[in-house]
């Protein structure tokens, strides 16, 4: 984890685009003038900016070694904000669109072994890692749900792949992913990776405390649910670099305080789920409360996401 910074912005065009699964679109990105595109590693998102003008968060989901495109793949959201609406009905090949990132907060860690529990759209990410594990000779498995077998994308170029490694669970043939029986055989070096909708991960992050399996990594497509708040009232945020103390208000977050004094922190979800607007912290006490950290992460106390999370304490000071 490290602090906020300035990001590369560039343009990339669509040169295809592909029905992979029901709702599911896969577009392939790169740069107008066919140049290399940066290195990312599994596990990655870039930012898109969608028709409304503002930023969405969609993984990388194509081969590593390619750097002449990049890929993502697409669910068309019943809710759509506009994001996957505009990404499935607006942009075709040959248009552009701006981009940010890559950016990384679903690290594929190096283990022993590996069990990776996909729902939905939240293949996209897994998909580089297993070919990651694969080419580090690392034993794996994959449980794959959705709703149904037409609307699971890769299922079947998975399979073909790697065999009786992945498994393909849709809800209609064979109910709701049993959890306790996935994580039976679960070895204490084994780490478990899992992307899905949030009721796939709440009940994962109980299916694991339960076993007492400590190897969980998650990435989140909305805000997890948080606590109380540790601190009612306004605090100081000092920056710095920029030599401001700033008052933040109860109902203002920091991001928002630090941009109305002038300072330009990027930012995107605005609910802590992307990672965009991450900010070293050089001393006070954080009261996150973003979806990304992990325990261990928030105890460092060393990293905030701004858009979000606040202070346990009466000042913190940012590296901003």
């Amino acid at each position: 984890m490290g602090g906020a910074g300035d990001e590369a912005e560039f343009d990339l065009v669509v040169r295809d685009r592909e029905q992979v699964a029901h709702g599911v679109v896969r577009l392939t990105l790169a740069r107008p003038d066919g140049g290399l595109l940066p290195e990312w590693a599994p596990g990655a998102h870039i930012d898109l900016a969608v028709g409304d003008g503002k930023a969405r968060q969609y993984s990388l989901c194509g081969d590593l070694a390619q750097r002449r495109h990049w890929t993502v793949s697409v669910l068309l959201e019943p809710q759509s904000r506009g994001g996957s609406r505009f990404l499935h009905d607006t942009l075709t090949v040959g248009g552009t669109v701006l981009a940010r990132g890559p950016r990384n907060h679903f690290a594929l860690d190096p283990a022993p072994a590996y069990l990776f529990v996909a729902g939905g759209i939240g293949i996209t990410p897994i998909v580089p890692m297993l070919a990651a594990a694969e080419a580090a000779g690392r034993p794996w498995r994959l449980v794959y749900g959705g709703r149904t077998r037409t609307s699971m994308a890769f299922a079947d170029e998975l399979t073909r792949r790697y065999g009786d490694r992945v498994e393909i669970r849709p809800q209609d043939e064979i109910g709701l992913l049993d959890l306790d029986t996935i994580l039976a055989d679960v070895g204490a070096t084994t780490l478990v990776y899992c992307c899905g909708p949030e009721p796939l991960l709440l009940a994962m992050e109980a299916a694991c405390r339960q076993r007492h399996v400590a190897g969980l990594r998650m990435e989140r497509f909305a805000p997890k649910e948080q606590g109380p708040l540790a601190r009612e009232g306004s605090f100081e945020v000092e920056l710095a670099t920029s030599g401001l103390v700033l008052t933040v208000p109860p109902d203002r977050s920091v991001l928002e305080t630090i941009e109305a004094a002038g300072v330009h922190v990027l930012s995107s979800c605005t609910e802590g789920t992307c990672g965009t607007c991450e900010t070293t912290v050089l001393a006070g006490e954080v009261d996150h409360r973003d979806s990304l950290l992990t325990d261990d992460e928030r105890a460092a106390n060393d990293t905030m996401f701004v858009c979000v999370s606040r202070s346990r304490g009466p000042r913190l000071v940012l590296d901003l």
